[in-house]
């Protein structure tokens, strides 16, 4: 399986953290210092996780040499979706006028990248599909509750879209070597850790502690997994994108496996955290530098709970 192309889209409103001084009595430095996040991006009114995921695709298919009529399959993934009958996947599949093809939408949390992906392993393996486009979507903002101390800094918006082929079809194409991923409801404070439950509350950190402890060590954990696996070593990767969440956690886990800065690519001082689209993002963003090396891996931990990896080399 190989990922041919990329993009990802930004609403324009940023917001800082001293917005939050009002709203939950939080400073720049306290949000700083605890989470690695200086700003993030805010859809706007008139903008939703289905709108984002449009645009992450119009941005795919000004880059793409493959037009969207090759498409077969679309999987979107999206924990904050804007309407739940008439999912992402449906709308990008209506807004470009993709016919006769498979439309899905998923969500693991913030694992839901890594999911959409292994979805679209199991559809070519079994033959039902060769080109598929994945798109994820999230609109963090429009759940969150900005006077909550505990969660409502984190969060930003953002989508990201992708062509993956069954086989390769230029060059240019990674490769994806491996895909894992894992359940861990029954782990530690399991389903009820984050939560989001839009007829009640906006999204909750319930139980942050146990959220860092397991993000971390799972994150750690797949990682060493789907590496010796394959016969890898930690000093044989060229770049981790893990999941970005909190920079405590990016660092712990960088610091467990042996990784340093420089192989490290964190985004979520600019954008908060941006759910499963956060590795997407990170990819998107540093695609020159990743084409550079030759081997990197996607590494994410859900709220529900749930992880996974996504091991990939380029063709050099």
């Amino acid at each position: 399986m190989f990922l041919n192309s990329i993009a990802h889209y930004l609403p324009s409103i940023e917001i800082s953290n001293d917005y939050f001084l009002e709203k939950n009595g939080l400073t720049d430095e306290w949000i700083y210092t605890r989470t690695g996040i200086k700003t993030r991006r805010k859809a706007s009114p008139d903008e939703n996780a289905n709108t984002m995921a449009v645009e992450a695709v119009k941005h795919l298919l000004e880059i793409s040499k493959s037009p969207i009529e090759d498409v077969d399959l679309i999987i979107g993934g999206t924990y904050t979706p804007f309407d739940t009958v008439g999912t992402l996947a449906h709308v990008v599949q209506e807004h470009f006028n993709v016919s006769d093809v498979m439309a899905i939408s998923v969500s693991t949390a913030c694992s839901s990248l890594i999911n959409a992906l292994e979805i679209v392993e199991g559809y070519f393996a079994m033959n039902k599909a060769k080109k598929a486009l994945v798109v994820v979507s999230e609109h963090n903002t429009g759940y969150s509750v900005d006077s909550d101390e505990f969660a409502g800094h984190l969060w930003g918006d953002g989508a990201a879209a992708m062509f993956v082929s069954k086989e390769r079809t230029a060059d240019d194409d990674m490769e994806f070597i491996e895909i894992i991923t894992q359940g861990l409801a029954n782990v530690g404070k399991g389903t009820i850790g984050v939560g989001l439950q839009p007829l009640k509350e906006g999204i909750k950190m319930r139980y942050g502690k146990d959220v860092f402890v397991h993000a971390c060590n799972y994150m750690t954990k797949i990682t060493n997994e789907i590496l010796t696996k394959n016969g890898f070593k930690i000093a044989d990767l060229d770049y981790l994108i893990p999941h970005q969440a909190n920079i405590r956690i990016i660092n712990n886990v960088a610091e467990q496996l042996g990784i340093s800065q420089e192989k490290t690519i964190v985004n979520i001082e600019r954008l908060g955290n941006t759910g499963c689209v956060s590795t997407a993002i990170g990819l998107s963003e540093n695609l020159d530098k990743v084409k550079k090396g030759k081997l990197f891996c996607l590494t994410v931990f859900g709220g529900g709970y749930s992880s996974g990896a996504a091991l990939l080399k380029t063709n050099h």
